[in-house]
């Protein structure tokens, strides 16, 4: 199911998340974890990350079920509907933006120094004129994934992140001052409106003849209840993040540059493994689901959604736990060949090696929790699903302000402690029936058990170098020696989960 199931989407999603990887590689080695790192890093992700929060993650929960019920013309008269009513709260939050640079730019970076107010308030003035941009290629992206257009919808973060990695390339060579923060958010502007352009290039090729206009009037859309719940179900775990990467400037300059590239090493495999296990074992669960709920008793309905559950979720658990162990034992060289390139310095190379580690742990939980959502998702409780990431967000503010955490490490591991309270919310709220029925706990255990060793060889071992990740100018042998050991350390933990038991067998050869 899993090797076969959405290669052309896997391909395109593995470019543009390599791509993004790349953007960072690019930016650590043009502005390395300096203070100015820090503002151009909430510079170019704010917009994204707006519309992700409010507007992307819900057109897709909501519009999608509408479009599938609706003919051609219907749903263009849909999006332009909605279009319109984007366009025009963008436009006045971008506004907003504009008139409260100042505060909104302590909020976001708290450890500024004054002599980068002006550049933090230009970097939020770039930020709000491609937020509708921004905005609007969410709801494009969103009709792209309506007709499986694969090549538009992964193609348009190739076209942003390569535009932005030419601009970062031209000035990496140059002085990193606030000239050099104008010219990048220019190259923002530009990478958002190509991005329109070829998602609107995109559609057009699939839009068939125009179609008459429909005699009755067009049915209303979702009430503001719905579109609430859909924000917040795709908002919320966007925002734990962002929060705890905001809270770590409070550690001083550079400290949300360091916290965001050791993020990067989690969310790589967070995204490519756990999440898209997730979305390509979505059909299959739904369909077992129907199949459970037409079922009149005993049959192949109940066994097959647990069946399609236990794969999935074997799965994702030993994809998460190998590449825990691949952090752990590897992420000083790792970190090294990502961001270890012009500007950046050996004392934060090591700190982002440090807290990718802490981080590693995390993919656990979210391996749990990806499952726990989409299995709420088919069965109509997303509000569970909204409840836990909304108390996993309190539990790190909580914790942010009870203990003054702004540590990257501290902040990792508050994440990690997030993503385990909304995992077990998450399955809380399926049952004790379901969760027995569901969770194969040997086969769970096994490469859990593998990656527990793991860590404790390499922290007894310890890391090669005394653990020193240094700029890397080259590939020299002691790098292939940890690189090699990384790999054998992840695959030393999926053999574990293959010798297990056989769902994950299963999993990849259906």
């Amino acid at each position: 199911m899993f090797l076969q199931a959405g290669l052309l989407s896997l391909t395109l999603l593995l470019a543009s998340r390599v791509l993004g990887v790349l953007r960072e590689t690019a930016l650590a080695a043009a502005f390395g974890s300096s203070a100015m790192a820090d503002v151009l890093i909430v510079m170019l992700t704010l917009p994204d990350w707006l519309s992700g929060v409010l507007a992307s993650g819900a057109l897709a929960y909501v519009l999608l079920p509408r479009w599938a019920q609706e003919t051609a013309g219907q749903q263009q008269a849909t999006q332009n509907r909605v279009a319109w009513r984007l366009l025009w709260g963008a436009l006045v939050l971008a506004a907003l933006m504009c008139a409260a640079r100042i505060p909104l730019g302590a909020l976001l970076l708290p450890g500024v120094a004054p002599a980068l107010q002006g550049a933090v308030s230009a970097a939020l003035v770039w930020s709000a004129l491609a937020l509708p941009a921004a905005m609007l290629a969410g709801l494009w992206a969103a009709r792209l994934q309506h007709e499986r257009d694969f090549v538009g919808l992964y193609g348009a973060n190739l076209v942003v992140n390569g535009v932005l990695i030419g601009a970062l390339v031209f000035l990496a060579g140059r002085a990193a001052d606030q000239a050099a923060g104008q010219t990048l958010g220019a190259a923002l502007v530009a990478a958002v409106l190509l991005r329109l352009l070829w998602q609107g290039w995109r559609l057009r090729a699939r839009a068939g003849p125009p179609e008459p206009a429909p005699a009755a009037a067009p049915a209303p859309l979702p009430g503001w209840r719905i579109w609430t719940w859909a924000a917040l179900g795709a908002g919320l775990p966007l925002a734990l993040p962002f929060v705890a990467r905001t809270l770590a400037s409070g550690a001083g300059e550079g400290a949300l540059a360091s916290f965001n590239y050791a993020w990067k090493l989690v969310e790589l495999p967070l995204v490519l493994a756990v999440q898209l296990v997730a979305a390509l074992a979505f059909p299959a669960i739904a369909q077992a689901h129907a199949q459970t709920a037409d079922a009149a008793g005993p049959g192949p309905g109940p066994d097959a959604l647990a069946t399609a559950v236990r794969s999935a979720l074997v799965l994702a658990w030993t994809l998460a736990c190998a590449a825990a162990a691949a952090l752990l034992v590897g992420a000083p060289v790792i970190a090294a060949l990502l961001f270890g390139w012009g500007r950046m310095q050996t004392p934060a190379l090591g700190q982002i090696a440090d807290w990718g580690r802490a981080g590693a742990w995390g993919l656990l939980p979210q391996a749990l929790l990806a499952l726990a959502v989409t299995l709420l998702a088919t069965l109509g409780r997303m509000r569970f699903a909204v409840l836990a990431y909304a108390l996993a967000l309190a539990l790190l503010l909580l914790l942010a302000g009870a203990l003054g955490l702004t540590a990257g490490q501290e902040l990792m591991w508050a994440l990690n402690a997030g993503f385990a309270l909304a995992a077990w919310l998450a399955w809380s709220a399926l049952g004790a029936r379901a969760v027995r029925r569901w969770i194969p706990l040997r086969e769970l255990l096994a490469p859990l058990l593998a990656l527990l060793a793991v860590a404790l060889l390499a922290r007894w071992i310890g890391p090669a170098g005394g653990g020193q990740a240094a700029p890397a100018r080259t590939l020299g042998p002691e790098q292939v020696r940890e690189l090699v050991s990384c790999a054998l350390a992840a695959l030393a933990v999926a053999a574990a989960g293959w010798f297990s038991g056989p769902q994950l067998r299963q999993a990849l050869r259906a």
